[in-house]
């Protein structure tokens, strides 16, 4: 190709190949898409489904039973008749208050007997410590009470006292050293009076009654310091 230069003089010019290249590319593009479309093969989208799980919740009931609650025992019957012997203040195995120690009014805790066998004379009352670092300590010694269902608190004179461990007469209430002591009031049945001087020791009224008890019961209370 020749063109005519400003000058008046004609030059040969070559056709850049780019044309070149841009002719002969074309065509085949184009018979590519033509084969495509006649093919009449069409691929499908692939489609994915995906399911989401669905959770599954188990609830479990769990029934727990719970036992009644146990209702402390009155009292111990331990021979003989079933008496019961009770108390306002403490329950069978509880703590007695201060109120019946050496720690508050040292007084004597109100006291129910209930169940005197039919025959029954006298009463015998006694109150002691098994747990004293000596040995049994003897807190109250009482003997030939009128049989009766009931002793007031501070009850004070009543049947024939006997001597306790502090070498008196009369109650004398938990005044543990250290820890934690038992104290047993136990009540005798008998089927007679035993006519023994005041000031007697338990040793000897617990003697004396053999052979007579109808009944016996006992009432435990515990006290530390």
């Amino acid at each position: 190709m020749r063109v005519l230069r400003h000058e008046g003089t004609w030059l040969n010019y070559r056709r850049p190949m780019t044309n070149r290249l841009v002719l002969l590319v074309g065509p085949a593009v184009v018979g590519a898409v033509v084969l495509a479309a006649c093919s009449g093969s069409t691929t499908a989208p692939t489609t994915t489904t995906t399911t989401k799980p669905i959770a599954t919740t188990t609830t479990t009931t769990t029934t727990t039973t719970t036992p009644p609650e146990a209702t402390p025992a009155a009292s111990t019957t331990t021979r003989g008749a079933a008496i019961q012997l009770t108390s306002p203040a403490f329950t069978h195995e509880g703590m007695i208050p201060d109120r019946y120690t050496c720690d508050g009014a040292d007084v004597s805790p109100e006291l129910g007997i209930e169940g005197a066998p039919e025959g029954a004379v006298s009463l015998v009352l006694v109150v002691d410590d098994p747990d004293a670092p000596g040995g049994t300590w003897d807190h109250w010694v009482v003997f030939d009470i009128p049989v009766t269902s009931s002793m007031p608190e501070d009850v004070g004179a009543i049947g024939t006292a006997g001597l306790n461990s502090w070498q008196r007469t009369g109650y004398g209430g938990p005044c543990p050293p250290s820890g934690t002591h038992r104290y047993f009031f136990t009540v005798l049945a008998l089927d007679a009076e035993l006519d023994l001087a005041e000031g007697v020791t338990k040793v000897e009224v617990l003697a004396a009654a053999e052979g007579h008890v109808l009944g016996e019961a006992v009432l435990m209370g515990t006290y530390a310091r």
